[in-house]
């Protein structure tokens, strides 16, 4: 463990975006590999189902990986229950079976750590006056969820939190028009996740027949697509939407899961998803799950250095994607870039907002 440690320090230090995909992989490599032995010495589920192959890989593409939804079906930690600091019960609507992820101190404290280097590359230092597209109700739940982490995730990144909807999830309009009489024409941090933030703010701006302005805000969104997607309503259409009812012209998606809190894929100004140097990605084939080429949609894998509490290093999503590019993003982060472009068919509704959306739709 204490050799993972010093290998983990070693990508703190590194740039985020600044280094070359065989860099990354100089860097990022020697830490999975130590995951791999940490999780095969105190998970035996782990050990059992990547039949104990303990020898360390000399590529990214050879760690063995787990499917995501053993998560909803398996207790899978590394840890002794006496050190479970928190249970994480991601996103899923009453018919479905949620993922339980077990985290120790060490491991929350390194997704809240890795969290704040990735997102300051595109929100800066300065923590913005806040405006949260969501209830606060949805803290006071006794469960921990995935919407509720990720809002308190964020929410480090504000001051002065404030929630646009009420405890019906309506347009809190009193408290809406306060924020932008005092906030109106400053820089402002926007969150919410990408669904409730069309339903229940935009959709219902919309309706309302109001504006609100905030021309100098950012909104930083995430969730699934798959209801958007289903209504015809896509990036473009997302953030021209946004910009014709708030006139906010920064908008940034990003890619993450519960099964990997910390470890996300944000969005660049030319609407590309960037692995930073704490993740990466590997697209796969759906049949015989050998890697994919540039350019080829396959299962989305995912990659991070984050979890030692539980074996979620080295995960085989349900999504599907595709590798746009590597090292030559138009933006200048170094490493893969790629989109994501749905779900393997027949499987779950998953993510905060299409979770949410199958409830309400």
């Amino acid at each position: 463990m204490n050799n993972y440690l010093s290998l983990f320090e070693r990508l703190v230090n590194a740039q985020v975006y600044g280094l070359s995909q065989v860099e990354k992989q100089a860097v990022l490599l020697p830490v999975l590999n130590a995951l791999h032995q940490h999780h095969q010495l105190h998970s035996c589920e782990y050990r059992n189902i990547v039949n104990q192959q303990t020898a360390e890989v000399d590529n990214l593409p050879d760690l063995p990986f787990l499917a995501v939804r053993l998560f909803k079906q398996r207790n899978l930690k590394s840890v002794p229950d006496i050190d479970v600091f928190k249970v994480l019960q991601s996103s899923g609507t009453t018919s479905q079976t949620p993922a339980t992820i077990y985290l120790d101190k060490a491991t929350s404290a390194r997704q809240s750590k890795v969290l704040v280097k990735i997102l300051q590359q595109t929100l800066g230092r300065q923590r913005l006056p806040m405006l949260i597209i969501d209830s606060p109700d949805i803290l006071k739940k006794p469960e921990f969820s995935a919407r509720a982490a990720g809002i308190q995730g964020l929410a480090f990144f504000g001051r002065d939190h404030t929630y646009a909807l009420d405890e019906n999830m309506q347009l809190n309009w009193p408290v809406i028009e306060a924020f932008t009489k005092k906030y109106g024409q400053q820089p402002v941090l926007i969150f919410g996740f990408t669904f409730m933030v069309w339903l229940y703010f935009l959709t219902a701006l919309k309706h309302s027949q109001k504006r609100v302005s905030l021309p100098q805000g950012m909104l930083i969104h995430s969730g699934g697509w798959k209801k958007l997607v289903d209504q015809q309503v896509d990036n473009a259409t997302f953030k021209n939407t946004l910009n014709e009812l708030t006139d906010v012209s920064r908008c940034y998606n990003f890619y993450g899961m519960a099964e990997q809190v910390g470890s996300i894929f944000v969005e660049c100004e030319y609407g590309h998803l960037h692995a930073p140097v704490f993740a990466d990605v590997i697209i796969r084939d759906p049949f015989t799950l050998h890697e994919c080429g540039i350019g080829k949609q396959g299962i989305v894998q995912v990659l991070s250095a984050i979890p030692s509490s539980y074996p979620g290093h080295s995960l085989l999503t349900e999504d599907l994607g595709v590798i746009l590019g590597i090292d030559n993003c138009q933006c200048g982060q170094k490493g893969k870039y790629f989109a994501i472009q749905g779900r393997l068919p027949k499987t779950e509704i998953r993510g905060c907002s299409d979770t949410h959306a199958a409830e309400v739709l």
